[in-house]
């Protein structure tokens, strides 16, 4: 007999799934809101934007909208395999680089599995296990917002088929160090798949902080990287993972035809030869700090140090209304309680004006509450 309780059909998994929520587009809130001016200061963007390189390459791009992208990526490849000195073997293209994280749970993950991932951290691990049937154990941070090494490493069972580390985490700004990493890699079994997402490692300072690269010989390493962040290429939708051979050659086999459009490979490939760009990103990034650090301390507020482009900060309020009130004045913040973080918000490093007006929107909310 005939039935109309769909969800009968639906695969199990996907009853308790969330879809991602990304944080609101400038346009959707002046819409709502009827603002004219607005900043956007949550998802971790670049405030300044694409190089001129990635432009004008785009541009030229636009003759050949009629053909199919290159499905074999072989020009970025090419320049990604230079730039890091790694063979194009080892290289894989996606559309973001979260698109290879639920490649990688195509590939390696059957149900009952289970994955090892830090909390809180990308969601994006979440839901590629979940899509797959594959049981998360989430591993508190610290209370200092620190990995918990030891932590990770005790929950490794004999089902545990991969362990992601985000490392700047986001949303935290946390690292492992070199040593800390090691530990990790030294102490589980060979066989586990471990992912180092590394989308914010350009803007990573610290001395001890580790090249996730070095390691893709001697363990089965996957780095994801990201041309969204400090290139400034997020509308495009490019990433990419490295790892030795083997393990791109299968997860090769679950790639969609023609996933990365062409305008994103030509622009990735530009972005690569405009290091002055990239500096300039970075300068951006440590004078928000400095400034956002300052009035911080000043507020009494405590924050998170970073080693990526946002900062993490308790707000000793309900982030939430914090969230709501800022978005009535023009500020787009990303409300920490979706981490588990009610008192958070993350804000992300924009142009000295825009860190500015959002200090100024802040003091006013705090004095508001």
């Amino acid at each position: 007999m005939a039935t109309n309780d769909l969800a009968r059909f639906v695969r199990n998994c996907l009853h308790d799934l969330k879809p991602y929520e990304p944080g609101k587009p400038i346009e959707e809130v002046k819409r709502e809101l009827g603002l004219t001016h607005v900043i956007k200061l949550a998802s971790n963007e670049n405030p300044i934007g694409a190089s001129e390189a990635s432009k004008d390459a785009v541009s030229k791009a636009l003759e050949n909208t009629h053909i199919y992208p290159d499905g074999n990526c072989f020009e970025l490849k090419k320049a990604l395999a230079d730039h890091m000195q790694v063979s194009t073997d080892q290289l894989i293209i996606g559309n973001g680089s979260d698109e290879i994280i639920k490649m990688l749970a195509e590939t390696f993950f059957n149900q009952g599995d289970e994955v090892i991932a830090p909390t809180p951290s990308f969601s994006e691990y979440w839901f590629a296990a979940t899509v797959m049937n594959a049981k998360v154990t989430g591993i508190p941070l610290k209370n200092n917002f620190n990995y918990d090494v030891e932590a990770m490493i005790r929950a490794v069972t004999p089902k545990t088929k991969m362990i992601f580390l985000c490392n700047p985490n986001n949303p935290t700004g946390t690292y492992l160090t070199k040593d800390e990493l090691e530990q990790i890699l030294n102490s589980i079994p060979k066989d586990i798949v471990v992912v180092i997402d590394e989308a914010y490692c350009e803007y990573a300072t610290a001395s001890d902080y580790p090249n996730g690269i070095d390691y893709i010989d001697n363990y089965r390493v996957v780095v994801l990287r990201t041309f969204s962040k400090i290139y400034g290429l997020a509308a495009f939708r490019v990433g990419y993972g490295v790892a030795n051979a083997n393990i791109i050659n299968y997860i090769g086999r679950v790639r969609e035809p023609f996933n990365v459009n062409s305008f994103a490979q030509v622009a990735a490939v530009a972005a690569l030869t405009d290091e002055a760009h990239v500096e300039n990103s970075r300068q951006i990034v440590e004078q928000g700090k400095q400034l956002l650090f300052t009035e911080f301390e000043q507020m009494g507020l405590s924050y998170i140090p970073t080693q990526a482009n946002f900062v993490f900060v308790d707000t000793k309020k309900n982030a939430r209304e914090i969230f709501k009130m800022l978005l009535k004045r023009g500020v787009i913040v990303r409300t920490g309680d979706i981490f588990g973080q009610p008192t958070y918000i993350r804000v992300t490093f924009g142009t000295q004006e825009e860190n500015e007006f959002f200090i100024k929107e802040l003091k006013e909310v705090l004095l508001e509450l």
